[in-house]
């Protein structure tokens, strides 16, 4: 007994033609948002690619990737800084010296390393010579001297005429 959904009746339409495989889909193809996906356009913008070119690349429309990808074009560099640091961390723990060296490095550039020992926090002299090392603009001059008047500034007003 056959059936019309056994795999025999499929190779063959109603009019008893051989069946085709579907060969051009209309619209546009399916896009597929993952997390290959995700680090492929964080990647790329991280490195300066266009939009235009990573639609491109990816193959979607640049429409499409803005709306999927918005994140990953914004902050793309600080995804992969982040995925980079996850790696080193991770060969630290290993015990891989060269990463140990590498990741204090990083960390030195950010944030200078921290005085060692007892008494090495520097002072500062006063809160005045702090003050005074820095340049003053020409507002702060103009009101340091409209705080001093001049030594003939009390001859102005008797040339006033009074009535």
């Amino acid at each position: 007994m056959t059936t019309e959904n056994n795999a025999s009746a499929g190779e063959v339409d109603l009019f008893g033609n051989p069946m085709q495989p579907i060969r051009d889909r209309r619209g546009r193809p399916c896009f597929r948002k993952d997390k290959e996906n995700q680090e492929f356009v964080a990647v790329r913008a991280a490195a300066g690619w266009s939009q235009d070119m990573i639609a491109e690349a990816l193959g979607c429309d640049p429409k499409t990737l803005r709306k999927n990808f918005s994140r990953e074009l914004q902050a793309g560099h600080l995804i992969i800084e982040g995925m980079m640091l996850d790696v080193l961390m991770r060969r630290v723990r290993e015990g891989h010296t060269p990463s140990v060296r590498q990741l204090q490095e990083r960390l030195d550039r950010v944030a200078p390393p921290a005085p060692k020992g007892r008494g090495a926090e520097t002072k500062t002299d006063s809160p005045d010579s702090a003050a005074k090392s820095q340049p003053v603009g020409k507002k702060e001059l103009r009101l340091d001297a409209a705080k001093k008047p001049s030594d003939d500034y009390g001859t102005l007003y008797n040339r006033i005429p009074r009535q």
